[in-house]
């Protein structure tokens, strides 16, 4: 099970350890409250805070952000025992502690969005540059280098299919993919980051060698909506343009 598996099927676990953990650090702390400085123990929760945030939830980093503030007033600040704070000091520190926690929460998910995306590139290019090997060596039949073609398009685009369909004709219903990634259905834009792929109709890539158009790669986006960004689409394309070189020299 991957890590955002693990995250999403154990949430409501998460969420209430977000809630309960720093409850019993705080109580924790409050053994030791006369030892530790109220900037100290900030500090500690706060680590709480970055610890629920790693998850890639915010949810569960905002709600730990909230429950440190909130238990920190009750269990560290006086009156002790009680959700009130007669010190100013101490309504900074608990102000402090949770925009402090919020704002980290937020750092921590952008770095997980980043390191997704650069872990999300990173298979792109692999099966870009995989495909192209095998393209080149000529290991496989054309019509296996096809297919291996169009299982690297459907993990690009999280399309449910995709066929090679020979030759330059193509029904005027289906929506055409440029080499720019543009989406065009009856000459209109489709805008495929709010709406998806047609999943009423198909949708091609359209596979040139120079001038004459050879194929066309056949994509089924039904069942499911399918939202590539323009990044996962012009990879796309990038596979699409090796079926040419596939049928320009085919196999001996």
């Amino acid at each position: 099970m991957s890590y955002p598996q693990f995250t999403v099927r154990h949430r409501a676990w998460l969420i209430a350890a977000s809630v309960g953990v720093p409850l019993l650090v705080c109580a924790g702390l409050s053994l030791f409250r006369s030892d530790i400085s109220a900037a100290t123990s900030v500090l500690v929760l706060v680590l709480l805070v970055v610890a629920a945030a790693s998850t890639g939830d915010r949810a569960a980093g905002l709600v730990a952000a909230v429950s440190a503030g909130l238990w920190f007033d009750v269990f560290l600040t006086e009156p002790y025992g009680q959700l009130a704070i007669d010190d100013a000091n101490d309504i900074e520190a608990t102000v402090l502690l949770v925009l402090i926690g919020a704002a980290v929460t937020e750092v921590a998910l952008w770095g997980h969005r980043h390191q997704v995306r650069s872990s999300r590139r990173a298979g792109y290019l692999d099966g870009v540059l995989g495909t192209v090997e095998n393209v080149s060596l000529r290991h496989e039949t054309p019509a296996a280098l096809l297919q291996h073609i169009c299982e690297q398009i459907e993990l690009v685009l999280g399309v449910a299919q995709c066929r090679f369909a020979p030759g330059p004709r193509l029904d005027p219903r289906v929506a055409l993919m440029n080499t720019q990634g543009v989406v065009t259905r009856d000459a209109k834009l489709v805008d495929v980051d709010r709406d998806g792929l047609p999943t009423d109709e198909y949708t091609a890539i359209r596979v040139s060698r120079g001038d004459t158009i050879v194929g066309h790669f056949i994509l089924t986006a039904a069942g499911a909506i399918a939202r590539p960004s323009l990044e996962q689409r012009k990879v796309a394309i990038l596979l699409a343009d090796q079926a040419g070189s596939v049928l320009e020299n085919p196999a001996p």
